[in-house]
């Protein structure tokens, strides 16, 4: 998995061409391609919309990147041609009719750890299995809200920021998620006393606690909504417990 962070790149509003915007946009998993993209922005600038708004409407929910240079890239070209249609510029997609994308290929389930460890292909193939299947997300959604009630009960009571919470939240459900695809026997409900224990939370294995990192990194510098060090720092917290209590609820069988 890499999502590596390019610090030094520069932001540039330019458009690139239909054929890079329509495979970024593959890369993000949305239904639209260029052309219906560059309809709706027409029609959203006609009406006075701004850019900071229209956008987030291309996407049914928050996308997520395979990078963060893809998804500096998808920002740069949306925004070059939204520049493009706000100077009236005469916009041409191709040269000619295009071939019809080919239908994405989801992911497929990955092979469970049980009853070892997780590897880094293990967590980098749930990873994708999760953002290709959306049933398969919302029937472990489904489970993490009727099961870990001690889990949701301790980020309630964190007293996080909007944006803090929302990135605990979504990162603890992505490593339930893992544990259960990989784990078939299950996992019991975590402990309360394990979440608000003051000792240092128990080993888990690496490759789920570099991805948890990672994506606390990516959340630190993102480009919209930043979290802050302190804030930062609690939810840190919360999550590697998190992880820990999760890790130490598997099913025996």
């Amino acid at each position: 998995m890499s999502r590596s962070r390019d610090r030094g790149a520069e932001f540039q509003r330019h458009f690139e061409g239909a054929p890079t915007l329509d495979g970024l946009l593959d890369l993000t998993g949305a239904a639209l391609d260029s052309a219906q993209v560059l309809e709706r922005m027409r029609a959203a600038h006609a009406q006075g919309t701004p850019s900071s708004d229209f956008i987030p409407t291309l996407f049914d929910e928050e996308p997520r990147f395979p990078s963060p240079d893809i998804a500096r890239r998808l920002y740069q070209n949306l925004l070059g041609l939204w520049e493009l249609v706000a100077e009236g510029k005469h916009i041409r997609l191709d040269d000619g009719a295009r071939p019809p994308r080919p239908k994405k290929v989801k992911a497929p389930a990955p092979a469970p750890f049980h009853p070892g460890v997780p590897t880094s292909e293990f967590v980098e193939a749930a990873w994708r299995y999760l953002e290709d299947d959306e049933k398969a997300r919302t029937r472990l959604n489904h489970a993490f809200e009727n099961r870990q009630d001690a889990l949701l009960g301790a980020l309630d009571a964190a007293a996080l920021t909007d944006e803090g919470y929302g990135v605990a939240r979504h990162l603890l459900l992505e490593l339930y998620a893992m544990l259960e695809l990989g784990w078939p026997p299950g996992l019991t409900s975590v402990s309360p006393a394990v979440l608000e224990a003051d000792t240092d939370a128990p080993p888990v294995p690496q490759p789920l606690k570099d991805y948890a990192d990672e994506a606390l990194f990516e959340a630190e510098q993102d480009e919209e909504q930043p979290l802050s060090s302190q804030e930062l720092e609690a939810v840190r917290r919360l999550v590697h417990r998190g992880l820990a209590a999760l890790w130490g609820a598997r099913k025996e069988r």
